[in-house]
């Protein structure tokens, strides 16, 4: 199992998590705070990272804005006691794969890992199946599946990339162009995006 990172201000929530998770195996970071997060963002490569929504200086939301600009696509699961849809709907739209409710038991935790677990691959799954359609010339069923996940993961460079290809194969080129700057936007970089 990989690096799993815990980002909450309070000592008790970090101690019960980091306990739970390193019995499944993972390996365990963590911080008190959005500012030593960042840094451990930056260096470590993470498998997933469970992040508070509320916490002094720099929010939940906003640290994984931060990441997500970075191209950072670690997937996040949000812990909140206070659940709002506004939240819900802003830590969906930067990737977040599932939110976990305080307070929170170990089976909740379990059952959050498989889940998280579960989009992760599911996402992975059918964006290779898109590159296949791509290679297969079935564009329209290439676009319909990466615009679907787009809408899950809209700070994966590699699928403004697909996208792209699939306009260029069209013979849409500006669509095509205004694809592939979109996924270098997000750090994704391929040396044939013009052939």
């Amino acid at each position: 199992m990989g690096k799993v990172l815990v980002v909450d201000d309070t000592k008790n929530i970090r101690m019960m998590l980091t306990t739970c998770l390193e019995i499944e195996g993972y390996d365990v970071i963590q911080c008190k705070n959005g500012y030593e997060a960042l840094e451990v963002f930056e260096k470590e490569e993470l498998e997933l990272a469970f992040i508070d929504i509320k916490m002094p200086e720099v929010s939940g939301t906003e640290l994984l804005k931060k990441i997500r600009v970075q191209n950072i696509n670690t997937p996040v699961i949000i812990m909140t006691a206070f659940a709002t849809v506004k939240n819900a709907i802003d830590c969906t739209k930067l990737g977040a794969v599932a939110y976990l409710q305080k307070p929170f038991t170990t089976d909740k935790i379990k059952a959050i890992l498989k889940e998280s677990t579960f989009k992760v691959e599911k996402s992975q799954y059918h964006i290779k199946m898109a590159e296949e359609f791509l290679e297969q010339g079935k564009l329209e069923e290439a676009t319909n599946i990466l615009k679907k996940y787009l809408s899950i993961e809209p700070s994966n460079g590699k699928i403004y990339y697909l996208i792209g290809k699939a306009y260029e194969r069209e013979g849409n080129v500006n669509e095509a162009l205004k694809f592939f700057k979109v996924s270098e936007v997000f750090g994704y970089e391929c040396s044939d995006k013009r052939g």
